[in-house]
């Protein structure tokens, strides 16, 4: 495990309050772990594989580790990840909202990530440790033992493909995400997960893969191409959304396609690219100071 970062501080939105109503506060076996899982995501629009993706990895947790499933959390990215396709903030927190409100009866949607400035994962994880961990003060046995629950990035192949990828991802934060939170990752169709996994052989035992029994290779790319060629997109997509989508004429103009991994690799390297001026501009002005240098590896997707 990683050793403990100093306590971040977060900067809620005005009326923010972190969504807890689905939150299992009590543990069904006393000899599990309490476990959460968080899907960052563009959610542009959420599909039926967002969805399933919770169900696999719930399935998995109950047949393979010593865990115990007690919330499942969308988090939306915010408007400054620029990727193309991506629909404002609040069309696609309403969407999650609308899909997991009334398709599900665990899921929960947490808004606050997508009226930030680009996060990075590492801290919208820590977000969610600190709201359940510290705010709530985690979860109880049935006899009345607190227990701080472990949260876990849920994620598709495509992302730990990036995580591979020299120069995305910051040493620093890889090690915060893998080594201190975990990672469950569902396997796309057609994916070759081994060399990436090999690439990160260092976390590897916090890397849980999940086999996709039945393939599903819905995207949202591919609504959105549906969709400007007017075609029907029904049963891709939970009921709710698709006539959310429909009685707002959504994504009849599209930029051009783009997956959630290439979005995050861009908006990863922007965001390091300003970062090192910033540095590089403080490091001028700060020069006779014994303020340590900026440190670069900070910055992650």
């Amino acid at each position: 495990m990683a050793s403990a970062s100093p306590p971040p501080s977060f900067n809620n939105p005005p009326g923010y309050s972190f969504p807890h109503h689905r939150l299992s506060r009590v543990l069904r076996d006393s000899t599990k772990t309490p476990l959460v899982l968080v899907a960052c995501g563009s959610f542009s629009p959420v599909t039926y594989l967002h969805l399933r993706m919770f169900e696999m990895a719930r399935d998995y947790v109950r047949h393979n580790t010593e865990f115990e499933v007690v919330g499942g959390y969308l988090s939306p990215v915010s408007d400054q990840y620029k990727k193309p396709g991506l629909l404002a903030a609040h069309h696609r927190v309403t969407m999650c909202t609308l899909a997991t409100e009334q398709t599900s009866n665990w899921l929960m949607v947490d808004p606050w990530e997508a009226v930030q400035d680009y996060q990075r994962t590492a801290v919208v994880l820590d977000h969610f440790d600190y709201e359940i961990n510290t705010r709530l003060g985690g979860v109880t046995t049935a006899d009345g033992e607190h227990r701080p629950a472990r949260i876990m990035l849920l994620a598709g192949s495509d992302l730990i493909a990036t995580m591979s990828e020299p120069g995305v991802w910051s040493e620093r934060d890889l090690d915060h995400i893998l080594g201190r939170y975990g990672v469950m990752i569902v396997e796309r169709a057609g994916s070759d997960m081994q060399q990436a996994l090999d690439s990160l052989a260092r976390w590897r035992h916090n890397i849980h893969l999940i086999h996709q029994l039945i393939q599903n290779d819905v995207s949202s790319t591919k609504v959105r191409l549906f969709l400007r060629r007017g075609l029907s997109v029904r049963y891709l997509l939970p009921t709710p959304v698709v006539e959310y989508i429909e009685q707002r004429g959504l994504y009849m103009d599209d930029g051009p396609n783009a997956s959630a991994a290439s979005g995050a690799a861009v908006a990863e390297k922007d965001k390091r690219e300003k970062e090192k001026v910033e540095c590089g501009s403080s490091s001028n002005s700060a020069a006779s100071s014994s303020s340590a240098p900026c440190d670069s590896s900070s910055s992650s997707s």
